[in-house]
């Protein structure tokens, strides 16, 4: 995934937090309770690929509409836009605190309404509910642990957030393959989000509010008293001087550009500095999305029966390979970002993702040239009233076979003896699939029988390596670094709705774009997309590893001129990047 803050520390910074942090457990408590939130984050936005395998099973008007799977999905997400610009205001009003346990309220609520929904519209009202808590988590799990963090070590604690959502949506695909045999089986699935929302509300009743936000709203005793819980006493002064200086310095520039969103905005896009900042930091935004990675942490089960596998509980274990990657990736970037830069690595990894993009496509046009054909006899076999009405009519012409069927909206039930020998083409109803399954034989409703693919579950493997540790966390980065000061937050804020509006059309679509298009077309459609992107990045994305957020300023005022992947000594600040 995809989505989160920025993840910005060294080893050092790491080493340096084990040591803090063991000797003050406070501060981890802290960061730990409001991880949790990430961690809420990453299980939301995943654990709907694999419970939506079973939702089919159970509501025949969702396995019947491709619209009505996507909305199940992308309500979450819809909830998220709408959650992240709530959490904005809430943080401001209430606090960071309280906007985390009503985020914690809205994941409760949404998951238990799922767990017991009777139709379909109950699953998409509890998933917009888990949204909005997405959304509001997404903005204020790692404001809170930012602003409850020492300075020194802040960057790893804030990093703690994004490993949790990572983490969460790894733990989706375990808990998804848990509950494959047991009674209920999507119910449990989004109903178990609601027990760790119910601990971090109670472990955060418990908990201060942020430091800062309680300096700001003049109760500066009170921020002294965590302050003293968070630093050795012989620091505390210090950090309430900075504390001081930075929510006046923070009120001057309020006062400059005004206060209320409209005066922002308009700053915003008046100013050249800050235009050409959001040029760049809305490109990587929308980038992230439109690779298509979506596709894969929402659908990774779906894609992965696309490639062959009919068992369910196999798609979902296979599928514990992307996700685990994508958690592997977000701790090498960790690991490198600094080293090599933002623009580099996101160079580097879209044309892995580029080529992964463009190999999937191969594999998935050959997967389908190389489908079983239909047997007319086995299709007899069951009889001519389950036979699909659609291969009645066609099965005198010689290229119709598994792929026709599945497109026709029937069900191919596999050669009894080699999967990948031609079977029989039936109506798709649940006493078919009985009837099939009872003769030991597999049903395939999604993808056709394949010799390669597990080649394709290798692939989408590779893809999310390119991915994670370059596209995944640098965009994040990039939006943290790329605006003066004084419009940081609302330059961040228009990034992150791009980010969250470009997720919302890439999940949306998905599914109908596979049936318009096929899954080779779609991934190629994607590797296009990408290619355009990789394009904007290098026009318009400057290196900001290493400068200070003043010569930033200055390059963007400057101009940005793009340089190959090393520029020259002392180009950095001077209106050249290094690559």
């Amino acid at each position: 995934m995809v989505e989160g803050g920025p993840v910005k520390a060294d080893k050092t910074e790491f080493t340096e937090c084990w040591k803090i942090s063991s000797k003050n457990p406070y501060i981890m408590k802290l960061a730990f309770a409001a991880g949790i939130g990430g961690l809420l984050f990453g299980y939301d936005t995943g654990v709907i690929s694999g419970a939506l395998l079973y939702i089919k099973e159970d509501f025949e008007e969702v396995d019947k509409s491709t619209f009505l799977q996507e909305l199940i999905v992308s309500t979450c997400v819809a909830g998220a836009i709408i959650g992240a610009a709530l959490g904005g205001y809430a943080n401001d009003r209430i606090g960071r605190r309280k906007t985390i346990m009503v985020a914690d309220v809205l994941f409760f609520l949404g998951s238990i309404i799922m767990a017991i929904a009777p139709v379909p519209a109950v699953i998409i009202i509890g998933r917009v509910l888990v949204g909005l808590g997405v959304g509001m988590a997404s903005m204020t799990a790692p404001l809170y642990i930012s602003e409850a963090s020492p300075a020194k070590i802040r960057g790893a604690m804030v990093s703690t957030n994004g490993l949790l959502i990572t983490g969460g949506q790894f733990l989706s695909y375990l808990i998804n393959l848990a509950f494959t045999k047991a009674p209920g089986t999507w119910r449990w699935m989004l109903g178990v989000a609601g027990l760790p929302a119910l601990i971090q509300f109670m472990l955060m009743w418990s908990l201060p509010e942020s430091p800062r936000w309680l300096y700001r709203e003049n109760h500066v005793h009170e921020a002294k008293e965590i302050l003293e819980k968070l630093y050795p006493e012989e620091e505390v002064e210090r950090e309430i001087q900075a504390l001081r200086e930075s929510v006046e310095s923070e009120r001057a520039m309020e006062e400059s550009i005004g206060k209320d969103m409209y005066s922002k905005l308009k700053g915003a896009f008046t100013d050249k500095v800050v235009r050409r900042g959001l040029y760049a930091g809305i490109t990587v935004q929308v980038a992230q999305q439109f690779v298509g990675i979506n596709t894969v942490m929402y659908y990774s089960p779906t894609i992965v029966q696309f490639a062959g596998f009919a068992s369910k509980s196999v798609a979902l274990a296979l599928s514990l390979i992307t996700s685990g990657l994508n958690a592997v990736g977000s701790i090498i970037s960790m690991m490198v970002v600094d080293k090599y830069g933002r623009r580099r690595l996101m160079i580097i990894s879209m044309f892995g993702i580029i080529s992964c993009l463009i190999v999937l496509a191969i594999v998935f046009r050959q997967a389908s040239l190389g489908a079983p054909g239909i047997d007319f006899m086995d299709t007899k076999h069951f009889g001519s009233n389950v036979t699909c009405p659609s291969y009645l009519e066609n099965f005198h012409k010689p290229k119709w076979g598994c792929t026709q069927c599945l497109k026709a909206e029937c069900a191919f039930c596999a050669n009894a003896a080699d999967k990948i020998k031609p079977g029989a083409c039936l109506i798709d109803d649940k006493a078919m699939r009985d009837e099939c399954k009872a003769e030991h034989r597999v049903l395939y409703e999604e993808g056709c029988p394949s010799k390669i693919g597990l080649l394709a579950v290798l692939l989408l493997g590779l893809y999310i390596i390119s991915y994670s540790p370059g596209m995944g966390t640098a965009p994040w980065i990039v939006n943290s670094e790329i605006y003066p000061l004084r419009y940081r937050g609302v330059g961040g804020g228009i990034a992150a709705v791009a980010n969250w509006t470009s997720n919302l059309l890439v999940s949306l679509t998905f599914l109908t774009m596979t049936q318009t298009l096929t899954v080779a077309g779609a991934f190629l459609m994607f590797a296009a997309i990408s290619f355009i992107m990789l394009v904007a990045i290098f026009f318009l994305v400057p290196e900001t590893k290493g400068l200070q957020f003043e010569e930033v300023e200055k390059l963007l005022r400057d101009g940005f001129k793009p340089g190959f992947i090393k520029a020259k000594a002392g180009d950095q600040g001077k209106g050249k990047a290094p690559a």
